[in-house]
Order: C-alpha cells, then sequence, then structure tokens
C-alpha cells in the first residue's frame, strides 16, 4: 500500500470528511513533489474515497507533473483568492464536509480561519500530526538505503572538514571548503547550515559557523549533513588542533564513552527515555551533567529533526527501521563544546549508523 493510500485508509477511520496537509515535507513524502511556496498557498487535499488532489501557486503546477503525480493539480494566480479556489474543488467532491484533518501545529491562525470562513459548518478537530509522524516512524529499506548513501556523503565531508581545520583558518572558510568539494562531488544540498565551532564557541550548541579564527590548542566541533534523493544525513564529530589540556581532554572522553555506550545499547525493546538515561548517567557521573542541556537525539529521515524524541518522559519503545540520533554533549560556557553525534537505524538485534568517521580522539596540527 503506497503513502497515500495509507492515509486515506487513516482518515477513513478516523471518520474525516477531507484531511488539509500543508507542511511542505509532509507533501513531499506523500506525493514525491517538495517546494516551499514562502507566503503562497501550496496544499494536499486528501479523501477517504475520492480521488486527492494538489492545490499550488501557477509557477509550481508544471514541475509537480513532472515528478509523475497522475492526480488532478490545481493552480492559482497571485491575485487570485486561494482559499475560495480550494473550497470550489472540495465541494465539488464532498458537497457539505464538516469533520476536518489538518496538521495544527503547522497550520497558521490566519489559514485556519480563511479555511473556516468557507466552511463555516466544518469541525476542524482532529490533529493529523501524530498520525503523519506514526507514518514516518519506520523506514522502509529503500529509505534506510538512501540514509545510508547522504551518510557516505557526511563522512566525505569530515574527511575535507578535518583536513581545512588549521590554526589562522576561519570557521567559515573550513565551512566552505567542505561544501565546495561536496558540490565537486554532485551534492548540492546541505541538510541544514553546517556548523563549524572552535574553542570556546563550541559551548553554544545552537551557534553558527562565524569568522571566528581557529587557535593552536583549540578543540573544534562540527555539525552538518548531506541530502541525498530527498533524504537526509545529521552527525557531529569534535578534533582537537595540536595539545590540548587535561580538562578539554576529559570532557570529549566523557562526551566519547556517553555517545560510545548508548549506541550499543540502542536495540528493539529499550525505550527513548531509557537510552537518554544511558547517556546522561555517564555524564552525570563524570561532574559534568548540568553542561548536557539537550536531549540525547531526535528522529530523522526526509528532516533532520523528526518524530521522536529521545529523551527523558518518551516511554515509546524502539522498534526496527526507528531512525534517530544519538548525540551527548558537554557545553562548558566560556571554555569549550563537545557533541558526538551519529545518526542510526533500530535493526533486529542492535542499531546501525549511517556514519562511519572515527569518533576516536583526534588532534591535528
Amino acid at each position: 500500500m503506497d503513502k497515500l493510500s495509507q492515509l486515506r485508509k487513516l482518515i477513513s477511520q478516523l471518520g474525516l470528511d477531507v484531511a488539509y496537509i500543508s507542511d511542505p515535507m509532509t507533501i513531499k513524502y506523500l506525493t514525491g513533489f517538495y517546494s516551499d511556496p514562502v507566503e503562497r498557498v501550496l496544499a494536499l487535499l486528501v479523501f477517504p474515497d475520492q480521488d486527492p488532489f494538489l492545490f499550488a501557486p501557477a509557477l509550481e503546477v508544471e514541475a509537480i507533473k513532472e515528478t509523475g503525480w497522475t492526480n488532478p493539480v490545481y493552480g492559482y494566480l497571485d491575485h487570485e483568492h486561494p482559499y475560495e479556489m480550494i473550497a470550489q474543488q472540495v465541494k465539488k467532491r464532498v458537497p457539505n464536509p464538516t469533520k476536518w484533518g489538518a496538521e495544527l501545529g503547522f497550520l497558521t491562525v490566519a489559514r485556519l480561519r480563511a479555511l473556516q470562513d468557507n466552511f463555516p459548518k466544518a469541525k476542524f478537530e482532529t490533529d493529523l500530526t501524530p498520525v503523519i509522524e506514526k507514518m514516518r516512524l519506520i523506514k522502509s529499506p529503500d529509505e534506510i538505503a538512501k540514509l545510508n548513501e547522504a551518510g557516505k556523503w557526511a563522512d566525505f565531508a569530515f574527511e575535507v572538514g578535518f583536513k581545512a581545520a588549521h590554526p589562522g583558518v576561519k570557521e567559515q572558510a573550513v565551512a566552505a571548503e567542505l561544501e565546495y568539494a561536496l558540490k565537486q562531488k554532485g551534492i548540492m544540498q546541505m541538510s541544514f547550515d553546517t556548523l563549524v565551532q572552535t574553542g570556546a564557541h563550541a559551548a553554544e550548541p545552537h551557534g553558527a559557523t562565524s569568522d571566528r579564527v581557529i587557535q593552536d590548542h583549540d578543540m573544534v566541533l562540527f555539525d552538518l549533513g548531506t541530502v541525498f534523493d530527498g533524504y537526509i544525513s545529521d552527525a557531529s564529530r569534535t578534533i582537537a588542533i595540536g595539545d590540548i589540556s587535561d580538562r578539554q581532554r576529559e570532557i570529549f572522553d566523557v562526551c566519547l564513552e556517553a555517545q560510545l555506550t548508548a549506541q550499543a545499547a540502542a536495540k528493539p525493546g529499550i525505550t527513548a527515555a531509557e537510552l537518554d538515561k544511558i547517556a546522561r548517567d555517564i555524564i552525570t557521573k563524570a561532574g559534568y551533567g548540568e553542561y548536557f542541556i539537550h536531549r540525547l537525539g531526535h528522529g530523522m529521515g526526509m528532516s533532520e529533526h523528526e518524530f521522536p524524541s529521545i529523551m527523558e518522559g518518551n516511554d515509546l519503545v524502539l522498534e526496527p527501521g526507528m531512525c534517530f540520533s544519538i548525540e551527548p554533549g558537554i557545553y562548558i560556557p566560556g571554555f569549550a563544546g563537545v557533541r558526538i553525534e551519529d545518526c542510526v537505524h533500530i535493526t533486529e538485534d542492535g542499531c546501525e549508523p549511517f556514519t562511519h568517521t572515527s569518533k576516536e580522539f583526534m588532534a591535528v596540527k
């Protein structure tokens, strides 16, 4: 059963008249077409017993057809009223749709009101976000193969980046060099902005690559990923520039132990919360618990952050085909930051990573 057929079956079970899908990544997952419409309207309308249709800016219609989409697609011009046009097409299929489902975490208040203006008796009470999340949770062998290929190119990027990291070189220059090398190989898209952070700058987990200059005795944190055929990689490594202090080496070793131990423990039957605790306990026991300030991991696939979260309080039991990151970190403000990460997929008896660059301590000159 294809993905759209699965969704149609699910919305029928939920008793819905129509599902309004507007997250571009969900649309890509269900149809194969991706575009960020920015301020314009892109939507997929799905019915339990009617063919679905795509509604898009007119300038996207031909691109949608080129993906192999064989169901109806309707375009609109900028001066037209998209929700009135959507309503016309919906009413041709379901004259009086009252039970709607939508990705409520993505749909803005303004757009929800625009739909309600055209369907004043409709109830938008069913949140389809968890339905879509569960559909995307277990990856197929084909999806795993694409994730492995994306991981291969992340490994290549690490190789180039490590060679480029030297005293006197800016973080931005290292990121640019590895991205240029990928483009020369035909890998044109990163899964998120490449992160290269040196010294105390690496203590900002959501910082950005800057013009900070790498210094001797720094540690340099890399967080990067590539896109292959719509699927992403995401991995982190931390290396040393020359000799580093005993404290720097200690936080690296603690973080590495936490990552390796958690990755070895990831298997069917363990819960997300239990896996998080395995890594967190190691860091806490070493005295650095207050500096591990985020969850152990997040789901990944077509997006770098998907369901589920590998964190305290999540009792989801891991199953084969689930894909997520394992990325403990220690971030000491004003001193240094270390993060070590692989994304993995759960197998029948353990897990396999998508990236294979060594995580052992590495010092470059």
